[in-house]
């Protein structure tokens, strides 16, 4: 195996998934889209499956890869669906997302043609503008579901958070803003924003539901909250909770208040693969952005660059942990490789080097590339092995 990997600790998105769902008291359905938020759906899918209700993935695709390792809980596919992939529903047994009249309509047809049911949640629109039907579209689009066949079983019905990861600290409520500075006005008046917008779209979505009371008929199961609307909706929580990046143990948002005690499950591992002496006035690696001064430096090249998903906007900025001891990341980084700046250090060739984990969090990387935690996870090649340790 290459020396650069990824270590990921099974154990804890297991306690991860128990203490969110000690916190809702719901069901879960945990997010395994994008290879399972960079952590490697092959390991993680199979570990976590005796602990979730549903997995939920973005692509029929990903819902097959799921089938194809052995998975047999539900698997709802969120993502839009084209009428053509209507058949690979049936062939996997996925569940799908209908956001559109014509897209339930092809799979009542298609379901009747073929004698084969199939499970469907129903996706509303109430903010997000992605895919759905808009709430105030939806009483049509529900009297539709109940006119399909019976082989179209209506498990199901959600929507989606757009600003579900602000609202504002206690403190701000229970202050009022009366002593706060200008600056921490407009920030807890934004998040206050975003905390409303939540709460009038979970209106919206109550409101649809009422079509069900005023009909006297069962409410399919019913999900909205994503890992801010977990943390920050508890009226939200309703049936089943979609957990994603709080189930990798990372806070949606700098400043949501931690309620529920999750933690990180992934290292990204390397070692020291050339060790050498540079003198002063030498520049490193391509377009000379970085020069030696002052004295000789020992320079070290770690195996991993953004062709794994060691971003190359992070050159010059990123640090590292060789020995226990943080590092700088000096000179362009590389498709395969970057360098380090170990100063005076005696660093040798297979010391080992943490380039993500410990005191170095996907925020940390976040910042330096100027992204947000998400895309810092699930843009991890998969070229670098993932190892799952218990």
């Amino acid at each position: 195996m290459r020396p650069t990997f990824l270590e990921v600790n099974l154990n804890q998105l297991k306690t991860n998934l128990q203490n969110i769902r000690a916190h809702t008291k719901t069901k879960m359905m945990v997010m395994v889209k994008a290879n399972a938020y960079g952590h490697g759906v092959d390991g993680v899918a199979p570990f976590i499956e005796p602990h979730t209700d549903y997995f939920g993935v973005a692509l029929v695709e990903e819902g097959i890869h799921l089938r194809q390792l052995g998975i047999t809980k539900p698997i709802l596919v969120a993502g839009g669906t084209l009428i053509e992939q209507l058949p690979l529903f049936f062939e996997y047994d996925l569940t799908l997302t209908a956001s559109s009249p014509d897209l339930l309509t092809a799979t009542d047809h298609l379901a009747f043609s073929r004698r084969q049911p199939i499970k469907v949640h129903l996706k509303i629109d109430t903010g997000m503008e992605r895919v759905g039907v808009h709430e105030y579209e939806a009483e049509e689009f529900l009297g539709q579901s109940l006119s399909c066949s019976q082989f179209v079983q209506i498990e199901g019905i959600y929507t989606h958070l757009a600003n579900s990861e602000t609202a504002p600290s206690q403190a701000e409520l229970s202050s009022g803003g009366a002593k706060q500075t200008p600056t921490h006005l407009a920030r807890a008046s934004a998040r206050n924003d975003g905390f409303v917008e939540s709460t009038l779209q979970l209106e919206r979505f109550q409101e649809v539901l009422r079509f069900y009371e005023k009909r006297s008929l069962p409410t399919p199961l019913r999900h909205v909250c994503n890992s801010g609307g977990i943390l920050n909706l508890p009226d939200a929580h309703l049936d089943m909770v979609r957990p994603g990046v709080l189930f990798y143990g990372v806070y949606p948002s700098r400043n949501i208040e931690k309620k529920i005690d999750v933690k990180p499950a992934l290292t990204w591992k390397s070692k020291v693969a050339y060790s050498k002496i540079t003198q002063p006035g030498r520049s490193i690696s391509y377009g000379s952005l970085y020069q030696v001064e002052g004295s000789p430096k020992r320079i070290v090249t770690i195996p991993c660059g953004y062709g794994d998903g060691y971003f190359r906007r992070m050159t010059n900025q990123a640090r590292v942990i060789i020995n226990g001891k943080p590092y700088r990341q000096v000179g362009r980084i590389c498709m395969d490789q970057f360098m380090v700046n170990v100063e005076g250090d005696d660093v040798k060739v297979g010391d080992d080097v943490i380039l993500l984990g410990n005191q170095i969090t996907v925020e940390h990387f976040a910042d330096w590339t100027g992204t947000n935690e998400y895309e810092v996870m699930t843009n991890i090649s998969a070229r670098v092995p993932r190892v799952y340790v218990r």
